[in-house]
């Protein structure tokens, strides 16, 4: 099943429409040159500058921002009986919130770069393209990285049945949860398809909001889903455990690399999402 999902994946890129990560077609943006594949680092808000800038430069990098602090009040509360599906989050803050999805690559050097660099993101991982390591998260969860639901086998939601829509979410819901101890609150429909069939399973499952995205990285470059292709505040971008085999030889540390200056070039800071959902 994992090299069956690893080969649909490399042709959809596990979403759709305009903000689908088909590849790389565009050209480079100044500064995004490789990242270099070692190296460790401190968070950029540790109170240690110096040593954080050494360390980021290590990954071709410079520290990024530190975010504001998290609202007392998240800006996304389901309400009881509802299941919210949103693509961002509401803010006026210039911060953004990195998502990555399925987990068929699992690339020790991204668990050391997270590890060094301490940028916050979210998993939303499917059982099909994990099941021969689920080990390999449990560092990156252990950083403080949520670990949510991508369903069990990684269907186009919209062409199933409302039982079978249901047997997907509650089924990576549990296994989630008995793995990882901790039961996910949120849901990432494959591809971004949904309906209301996709929305009434994930509220009798247990995950809160139905989470999609607004730009998606690809290699080198991002797609955006709004016509000025820029980064707004509040965005949701969604990228991939992705290894050399679709990435047209470059490693899953590169793409983060070129991902982070994408951001940084437009001046915002990488927000932790669990705490605005």
């Amino acid at each position: 099943m994992a090299l069956v999902l690893s080969g649909v994946l490399l042709a959809t890129g596990c979403s759709s429409g305009s903000s689908g990560d088909s590849g790389d077609g565009g050209k480079k943006t100044g500064g995004a040159a490789p990242a270099t594949p070692s190296g460790s680092a401190s968070a950029p808000a540790d109170g240690n500058g110096s040593a954080s800038e050494a360390a980021y430069r290590k990954w071709g990098l410079k520290p990024f921002p530190a975010a504001p602090a998290p609202p007392a009040d998240k800006p996304v509360k389901p309400k009881p009986g509802e299941v919210p599906v949103i693509s961002d989050i509401p803010t006026d803050k210039k911060i953004v919130f990195v998502t990555f999805d399925d987990g068929a690559e699992k690339d020790p050097k991204f668990v050391e770069m997270m590890r060094d660099l301490k940028v916050p993101f979210t998993m939303f991982l499917t059982d099909a393209a994990i099941s021969d390591n689920k080990g390999y998260f449990k560092p990156l969860q252990e950083l403080g990285n949520s670990i949510e639901n991508h369903t069990l086998t990684h269907p186009n939601m919209r062409t199933e049945s409302g039982s079978r829509q249901q047997h997907e979410v509650c089924g990576q819901q549990e296994k989630l949860t008995k793995e990882y101890g901790k039961a996910p609150r949120l849901f990432r429909p494959p591809y971004g398809n949904w309906n209301e069939a996709t929305r009434a399973a994930v509220k009798a499952c247990g995950p809160q909001t139905i989470v999609l995205w607004r730009e998606s990285m690809q290699i080198q470059n991002m797609q955006y889903q709004r016509g000025d292709k820029k980064l707004h505040p509040g965005d949701i971008i969604l990228a991939h455990f992705r290894g050399k085999g679709e990435l047209k030889g470059h490693t899953m540390t590169e793409m983060v690399a070129n991902m982070f200056r994408h951001i940084q070039e437009q001046g915002f800071a990488v927000a932790r999402l669990e705490d605005y959902v």
